[in-house]
């Protein structure tokens, strides 16, 4: 995959696969099918069992993008694994919490937090 294309900033903190978005506004159908691609390739290619999706840049997300987050949750939950959502600013933290999906995923304020015992 060419690096121009690359919608995620992958880190790794010992077995922790840290995602965090790169786009401030995750809007563009195609984006959201990279960022989705990228995300499920974490744990159908790489095998990943711990992530921690951080969007600390993130300013505004479209429904579209929360149904990959839906559809990555159902993955990690398959493969035994854990996801955690950290940094999200509370404009979106409203979106997820009035679609109830603030129960559905584990949320925490900082990376710190996230990486906390995971």
């Amino acid at each position: 995959m060419a690096t121009g294309h690359r919608r995620l900033d992958i880190d790794e903190v010992g077995d922790v696969t840290i995602a965090k978005f790169i786009d401030k506004k995750i809007l563009d159908e195609g984006n959201i099918q990279i960022i989705g691609n990228q995300l499920f390739g974490l744990v159908e290619d790489d095998g990943r069992k711990k992530i921690v999706l951080d969007f600390s840049n993130v300013e505004y997300l479209s429904s579209a993008a929360l149904g990959k987050l839906i559809t990555m949750d159902k993955k990690v939950k398959t493969a035994k694994g854990k996801l955690r959502l950290c940094s999200v600013r509370p404009d979106i933290y409203e979106v997820f919490a009035i679609t109830k999906l603030n129960k559905l995923f584990d949320m925490k304020d900082t990376q710190e937090e996230a990486l906390a015992g995971l």
